[in-house]
């Protein structure tokens, strides 16, 4: 196979590159480029398994390397994201030596990431589907929505910083429960057997172009609700 067994090894790397300047970003306050980071992380995370499976290239060594990869980029990079939006804020309750520590429970985002792709790793039932949401997809919706909302924080700081902390023990209790989620590879570009995904998609393309990031987040709320309507 020569250098093509490789190309999607490091297309992952690539990923896991996206994923830390993602973190520099964070620590700089820099939201825009920290979710801009994580999106282009996810696009070579998207790549990287179409390559496999384009070059027949799989091998163990991938399969861990991906699972690393996505522990930094969807997994620590969102967390810092969340963190550094909570560190602004939270000075500003009245909560007293609490108000230091609140933000670090931004970290139940990668904690919770680790179990997600640690039990997708062992788990049998996710070969076609996904059991729990995916981490790609809870990063992006963290990363869109810190964005959307850092300009207001420090102005709604009484009631914005404990539903972000609210809001992340829930799609944290998400990654790992039970509730089958689609997949997103399409193996065909027919309509039948895709409906949902391409319905998905274009809801993407609208609900960014009306509301930009907060779009973005948007359409990861809509593909937990069509997965529990498929379910049903």
């Amino acid at each position: 196979m020569g250098i093509r067994k490789h190309i999607p090894n490091t297309i992952t790397c690539l990923s896991l590159a996206s994923g830390c300047v993602a973190i520099v970003m964070a620590f700089e306050g820099n939201y825009l480029w920290a979710a801009l980071w994580v999106i282009i992380a996810a696009v070579f995370d998207f790549l990287d398994g179409f390559a496999a499976r384009l070059l027949k290239a799989y091998s163990p060594m991938g399969k861990e390397l991906d699972s690393l990869s996505d522990m930094v980029s969807f997994g620590v990079a969102p967390g810092i994201v969340v963190f550094r939006l909570l560190s602004e804020a939270a000075p500003l309750l009245p909560l007293g030596a609490f108000n230091t520590y609140l933000p670090y429970l931004a970290f139940v985002i990668p904690v919770f990431s680790g179990l997600r792709l640690a039990k997708f790793n062992i788990d049998e039932r996710q070969t076609t589907s996904f059991i729990g949401l995916p981490v790609p997809a809870h990063a992006l919706f963290w990363v869109a929505l810190a964005y959307e909302l850092h300009p207001v924080m420090a102005t709604y700081a009484d009631w914005l910083v404990p539903a972000v902390v609210l809001v992340a023990l829930a799609t944290s209790f998400l990654l790992t429960s039970e509730i089958p989620m689609f997949s997103l590879k399409i193996k065909s570009l027919s309509w039948k057997g895709n409906e949902l995904r391409y319905l998905l998609v274009l809801a993407a393309i609208l609900f960014t172009v009306l509301w930009g990031f907060l779009g973005v987040a948007g359409t990861i709320l809509l593909y937990v609700v069509l997965s529990l309507i498929k379910k049903n």
